[in-house]
């Protein structure tokens, strides 16, 4: 049972970054004017280039449990500062802090289930695990 759940929290783990990344490419040129509202004017479309990748390449290796945990910490190096720029709800005005501050919960959240993915590695269901136990003749 544990490795069923394990596989069905990888899925859902790496659903939220893969869409993610689909969304920001889609809408690329709205992610940069939204960067700007939060004074992140330094070369954008690096930053945008960078998170697209690190959210791909890193729901990627969770999704598949090859490589996880590099996925996970590639995942945190995205998600950690983006939590804190985007939902820093204690400078917010009070029309929005409320939903700031359960956005920022939330994520901490995904951030605890990242950190898990790293501790615990991929479990019994994984791409790396097929490769270990598959012999060739």
């Amino acid at each position: 049972m544990k490795d069923k759940v394990d596989l069905i929290a990888r899925i859902f783990l790496s659903l939220i970054f893969l869409w993610e990344a689909y969304d920001t490419f889609k809408y690329f040129n709205n992610a940069k004017e939204y960067m700007i509202g939060y004074h992140l004017t330094w070369n954008q479309d690096f930053l945008l280039g960078s998170a697209i990748f690190l959210m791909i390449f890193g729901g990627v290796l969770i999704l598949t449990g090859y490589r996880s945990k590099l996925g996970a910490v590639l995942l945190l190096l995205y998600y950690i500062p983006a939590t804190f720029v985007i939902y820093s709800f204690w400078n917010d005005p009070p029309e929005v802090y409320r939903v700031n501050s359960i956005q920022f919960m939330k994520n901490l959240a995904i951030i605890g289930g990242l950190m898990m993915v790293y501790v615990n590695g991929a479990g019994r269901y994984s791409i790396r695990r097929l490769f270990a136990t598959t012999r060739v003749n």
